[in-house]
């Protein structure tokens, strides 16, 4: 993709909003077929975090439970390639769990 294909985003409109341009603003903006539309990527929900040592890690077994970081009732946080994309709650639909969105986070790249 040559440089004239990529859309001109002005620095102190993002500055005003508080937001870097974005890499999506500039796909879709930029984008004629949507060729990167079709591509998945993978979309993890992060319930919490902790930190074991190995010899912890060894001593787990069927019913041990490992205490996260993260307090009850604060948003899990969803992550696109490791990128930290949205917050949300935990939900059930279906019978399958899911996370409705509460906040989209607006990264700088």
């Amino acid at each position: 993709m040559a440089d004239e294909d990529i859309p001109d985003i002005n620095e102190n409109d993002a500055a005003d909003h508080n937001t870097g341009p974005s890499l999506g603003a500039a796909i879709i903006t930029g984008s004629d077929d949507g060729a990167l539309m079709d591509v998945s990527i993978e979309i993890v929900a992060v319930l919490g975090t902790a930190e074991l040592k190995i010899s912890q890690i060894l001593q787990l077994g069927r019913g041990a439970v490992v205490e996260l970081e993260r307090l009850v009732g604060e948003p899990v946080e969803l992550r696109a390639e490791r990128q930290l994309v949205a917050r949300g709650e935990v939900v059930v639909t279906d019978d399958k769990l899911a996370v409705q969105i509460t906040e989209v986070v607006k990264n700088r790249i």
